[in-house]
Protein backbone atom coordinates (compact mmCIF):
# COMPACT_ATOMS: atom_id res chain seq x y z
CA UNK A 1 0.00 0.00 0.00
CA UNK A 2 1.52 3.58 -1.12
CA UNK A 3 1.86 6.05 1.50
CA UNK A 4 -1.17 7.73 -0.59
CA UNK A 5 -3.58 4.84 -0.03
CA UNK A 6 -2.78 4.61 3.44
CA UNK A 7 -4.10 8.20 4.36
CA UNK A 8 -7.01 7.89 2.55
CA UNK A 9 -8.09 5.16 3.84
CA UNK A 10 -7.13 6.41 7.44
CA UNK A 11 -9.13 9.63 6.39
CA UNK A 12 -12.33 7.28 5.22
CA UNK A 13 -11.97 5.57 8.71
CA UNK A 14 -12.25 8.27 10.78
CA UNK A 15 -15.43 9.47 8.56
CA UNK A 16 -17.17 6.09 9.11
CA UNK A 17 -17.31 6.15 12.57
CA UNK A 18 -18.21 10.62 12.78
CA UNK A 19 -21.30 11.74 13.15
CA UNK A 20 -23.27 12.39 10.31
CA UNK A 21 -23.70 16.24 10.51
CA UNK A 22 -27.83 17.53 10.40
CA UNK A 23 -29.03 18.91 7.22
CA UNK A 24 -28.69 22.53 7.07
CA UNK A 25 -31.40 24.38 7.41
CA UNK A 26 -32.83 26.88 4.84
CA UNK A 27 -32.03 30.13 4.56
CA UNK A 28 -34.61 32.22 5.81
CA UNK A 29 -35.31 34.78 3.22
CA UNK A 30 -34.71 38.60 4.59
CA UNK A 31 -37.71 40.59 4.70
CA UNK A 32 -38.96 42.35 1.61
CA UNK A 33 -38.25 45.41 1.95
CA UNK A 34 -41.30 48.17 0.78
CA UNK A 35 -42.04 47.77 -2.60
CA UNK A 36 -42.14 51.37 -3.56
CA UNK A 37 -38.99 52.02 -1.13
CA UNK A 38 -37.27 49.78 -2.88
CA UNK A 39 -38.27 51.27 -6.62
CA UNK A 40 -36.83 54.71 -5.72
CA UNK A 41 -33.58 52.99 -4.28
CA UNK A 42 -33.34 51.79 -8.08
CA UNK A 43 -34.11 55.06 -9.08
CA UNK A 44 -31.52 56.92 -6.73
CA UNK A 45 -28.65 54.27 -7.63
CA UNK A 46 -29.09 54.31 -11.35
CA UNK A 47 -28.94 58.44 -11.19
CA UNK A 48 -26.00 58.09 -9.18
CA UNK A 49 -24.20 56.30 -12.36
CA UNK A 50 -25.18 59.88 -14.39
CA UNK A 51 -28.09 57.93 -15.97
CA UNK A 52 -31.23 59.35 -16.76
CA UNK A 53 -34.49 57.37 -15.06
CA UNK A 54 -38.28 58.03 -16.59
CA UNK A 55 -40.92 56.86 -14.77
CA UNK A 56 -44.11 56.29 -16.66
CA UNK A 57 -47.16 54.20 -16.38
CA UNK A 58 -47.53 51.23 -19.12
CA UNK A 59 -49.90 53.79 -21.05
CA UNK A 60 -47.48 55.68 -21.00
CA UNK A 61 -44.40 53.81 -22.29
CA UNK A 62 -44.30 54.56 -25.97
CA UNK A 63 -44.31 57.85 -25.65
CA UNK A 64 -41.66 57.89 -23.16
CA UNK A 65 -39.90 55.62 -24.77
CA UNK A 66 -39.90 58.16 -27.91
CA UNK A 67 -39.08 61.15 -25.64
CA UNK A 68 -36.10 59.07 -24.37
CA UNK A 69 -34.38 58.74 -27.58
CA UNK A 70 -33.80 62.24 -27.92
CA UNK A 71 -32.51 63.62 -31.27
CA UNK A 72 -31.03 60.27 -32.46
CA UNK A 73 -31.92 60.08 -36.33
CA UNK A 74 -30.76 56.14 -37.07
CA UNK A 75 -32.40 53.99 -34.04
CA UNK A 76 -31.19 49.81 -33.56
CA UNK A 77 -34.93 48.52 -32.32
CA UNK A 78 -33.87 44.35 -32.18
CA UNK A 79 -36.84 41.60 -32.23
CA UNK A 80 -39.40 41.59 -29.76
CA UNK A 81 -39.80 44.62 -28.78
CA UNK A 82 -43.56 46.30 -27.77
CA UNK A 83 -44.90 46.00 -31.20
CA UNK A 84 -46.55 49.72 -29.94
CA UNK A 85 -43.05 51.33 -29.71
CA UNK A 86 -41.66 49.74 -32.96
CA UNK A 87 -44.36 51.32 -34.88
CA UNK A 88 -43.83 55.07 -33.02
CA UNK A 89 -40.49 54.86 -33.79
CA UNK A 90 -40.87 54.11 -37.40
CA UNK A 91 -43.48 56.70 -37.69
CA UNK A 92 -40.92 59.05 -36.40
CA UNK A 93 -38.27 58.67 -38.25
CA UNK A 94 -39.21 56.51 -41.33
CA UNK A 95 -38.53 52.97 -42.25
CA UNK A 96 -35.07 54.02 -43.66
CA UNK A 97 -34.07 55.74 -40.61
CA UNK A 98 -34.70 51.75 -38.26
CA UNK A 99 -33.36 49.02 -38.54
CA UNK A 100 -35.74 45.86 -36.65
CA UNK A 101 -33.65 42.57 -35.74
CA UNK A 102 -29.93 41.82 -36.14
CA UNK A 103 -27.35 43.44 -38.24
CA UNK A 104 -22.95 42.70 -38.91
CA UNK A 105 -21.29 44.45 -36.68
CA UNK A 106 -19.32 46.42 -39.16
CA UNK A 107 -23.30 48.15 -39.84
CA UNK A 108 -24.50 49.06 -36.25
CA UNK A 109 -22.08 51.75 -35.80
CA UNK A 110 -23.99 53.88 -37.88
CA UNK A 111 -26.80 53.74 -35.54
CA UNK A 112 -27.12 56.60 -33.18
CA UNK A 113 -29.42 54.75 -30.61
CA UNK A 114 -30.90 51.48 -29.77
CA UNK A 115 -34.22 50.27 -27.28
CA UNK A 116 -34.47 47.29 -25.28
CA UNK A 117 -36.03 45.97 -23.18
CA UNK A 118 -34.21 43.98 -19.88
CA UNK A 119 -34.10 40.97 -18.18
CA UNK A 120 -34.28 42.11 -14.77
CA UNK A 121 -32.56 44.88 -12.43
CA UNK A 122 -31.23 45.37 -8.82
CA UNK A 123 -32.40 48.05 -6.70
CA UNK A 124 -29.34 48.03 -4.63
CA UNK A 125 -26.59 48.84 -7.20
CA UNK A 126 -28.49 50.27 -9.58
CA UNK A 127 -27.80 47.80 -12.01
CA UNK A 128 -29.89 46.57 -15.42
CA UNK A 129 -29.48 43.06 -16.70
CA UNK A 130 -29.71 42.35 -20.34
CA UNK A 131 -29.82 38.13 -20.49
CA UNK A 132 -30.47 38.91 -24.50
CA UNK A 133 -33.76 36.86 -25.07
CA UNK A 134 -36.63 38.69 -27.04
CA UNK A 135 -36.77 42.75 -27.14
CA UNK A 136 -33.28 42.98 -26.59
CA UNK A 137 -31.00 41.71 -28.85
CA UNK A 138 -27.28 40.01 -29.03
CA UNK A 139 -24.82 42.02 -26.72
CA UNK A 140 -23.34 43.90 -29.49
CA UNK A 141 -26.79 46.11 -30.51
CA UNK A 142 -26.55 47.46 -26.61
CA UNK A 143 -22.48 48.34 -26.85
CA UNK A 144 -22.03 50.03 -30.09
CA UNK A 145 -24.71 52.72 -30.43
CA UNK A 146 -24.29 55.83 -28.54
CA UNK A 147 -27.60 55.98 -26.72
CA UNK A 148 -29.40 52.93 -24.73
CA UNK A 149 -32.96 53.25 -23.90
CA UNK A 150 -33.52 50.32 -21.45
CA UNK A 151 -37.44 49.83 -21.07
CA UNK A 152 -37.50 48.16 -17.39
CA UNK A 153 -40.69 47.42 -15.59
CA UNK A 154 -40.91 48.03 -12.19
CA UNK A 155 -41.84 44.00 -11.52
CA UNK A 156 -38.22 43.28 -12.96
CA UNK A 157 -36.96 45.24 -10.26
CA UNK A 158 -35.65 43.20 -7.21
CA UNK A 159 -33.63 44.33 -4.00
CA UNK A 160 -29.72 42.59 -4.66
CA UNK A 161 -27.52 40.82 -6.21
CA UNK A 162 -28.56 37.19 -4.88
CA UNK A 163 -32.11 37.91 -5.41
CA UNK A 164 -31.65 38.80 -9.39
CA UNK A 165 -29.53 35.53 -9.45
CA UNK A 166 -32.07 33.61 -8.65
CA UNK A 167 -34.38 34.69 -11.30
CA UNK A 168 -31.37 34.74 -14.19
CA UNK A 169 -30.64 31.56 -16.49
CA UNK A 170 -26.84 30.45 -15.64
CA UNK A 171 -26.97 29.44 -19.19
CA UNK A 172 -28.04 32.69 -21.13
CA UNK A 173 -25.21 35.29 -21.95
CA UNK A 174 -25.40 38.79 -19.44
CA UNK A 175 -24.91 41.73 -19.69
CA UNK A 176 -24.83 43.53 -16.41
CA UNK A 177 -25.48 47.91 -16.71
CA UNK A 178 -24.55 50.09 -14.34
CA UNK A 179 -24.96 53.41 -15.82
CA UNK A 180 -23.03 54.71 -19.35
CA UNK A 181 -20.17 53.52 -20.38
CA UNK A 182 -17.42 55.24 -18.25
CA UNK A 183 -13.71 54.73 -17.53
CA UNK A 184 -11.02 57.28 -16.04
CA UNK A 185 -7.48 57.86 -16.97
CA UNK A 186 -4.37 57.29 -15.31
CA UNK A 187 -5.42 61.34 -13.54
CA UNK A 188 -8.37 59.82 -13.30
CA UNK A 189 -9.92 62.10 -15.49
CA UNK A 190 -13.55 60.40 -16.67
CA UNK A 191 -14.45 59.72 -20.15
CA UNK A 192 -17.71 58.22 -21.18
CA UNK A 193 -18.84 56.29 -24.14
CA UNK A 194 -15.38 54.52 -24.81
CA UNK A 195 -16.44 50.73 -24.00
CA UNK A 196 -20.55 51.38 -25.00
CA UNK A 197 -23.03 53.68 -25.06
CA UNK A 198 -22.12 57.76 -23.76
CA UNK A 199 -25.92 57.79 -22.55
CA UNK A 200 -28.12 55.72 -20.53
CA UNK A 201 -31.86 56.10 -20.12
CA UNK A 202 -33.84 53.66 -18.26
CA UNK A 203 -37.77 54.02 -18.84
CA UNK A 204 -39.51 52.30 -15.77
CA UNK A 205 -42.64 51.38 -16.63
CA UNK A 206 -45.11 50.56 -14.01
CA UNK A 207 -48.13 51.63 -11.47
Amino acid sequence: MTAREEILAAVRAAADGAPRPAPADEPTPATSPDRAEMLDRFVERVEDYRARVIRCTPPELTAQALFALGEAERVLLPEGLPEAVVTAVTDRLGPASVSIGDLPDGELEAFDAVVTTSAAAIAETGTVVLDHASGQGRRALSLLPDRHVCIVRTDQVVADVPQVMRRLDPLRPQTWISGPSATSDIELQRVEGVHGPRTLTVVLAGN
